[in-house]
């Protein structure tokens, strides 16, 4: 056997097996209770008689800001510990990856902590993100001209 054979064969006999059930179940329940909170805020919101537009617009800014402020906390990342992928739930993932990057390397200062690793785990979600929609709406425009 080549060593990277041994390794695999070592490392698996090792490693800790995941309970894939509890695991499971533990982030259907929090992802669930995000969406539950999502619409909660819906709800709220238009029952103050907020615009359908901009009610669109307040609910993810509210989970981004409560996601932002638990992270800050150290609470985020407490609950997704236990949630797993639960907690990664679009808007709420990517506030935790802007945020959390930014308080652990903050001691670095303004510039080459938070300014150099803010988007670390993000700015490939950005940047492939916005690349994939470009190419999407030049496609969609081509394909519009015929």
């Amino acid at each position: 056997m080549r060593m990277n054979e041994n390794y695999k064969k070592f490392s698996d006999e090792h490693a800790a097996k995941s309970p894939l059930i509890k695991n499971c179940f533990c982030a259907f329940l929090v992802g669930g209770t995000i969406c539950v909170l999502g619409q909660a805020l819906g709800d709220l919101y238009r029952a103050l008689s907020i615009q359908e537009e901009i009610v669109k617009m307040l609910i993810p800014v509210t989970l981004v800001f409560l996601t932002a402020l638990l992270t800050g906390f150290g609470v985020f990342d407490k609950v997704a510990k236990h949630a797993g992928a639960g907690t990664l739930v679009p808007i709420t993932g990517f506030a935790n990856a802007v945020v959390a990057p930014a308080i652990d390397n903050k001691v670095e200062g303004w510039v080459l902590g938070l300014g150099n690793k803010i988007f670390i785990i993000a700015g490939p979600v950005i940047l492939y993100g916005t690349l994939a929609s470009t190419v999407y709406g030049v496609i969609y425009y081509i394909v519009g001209l015929f």
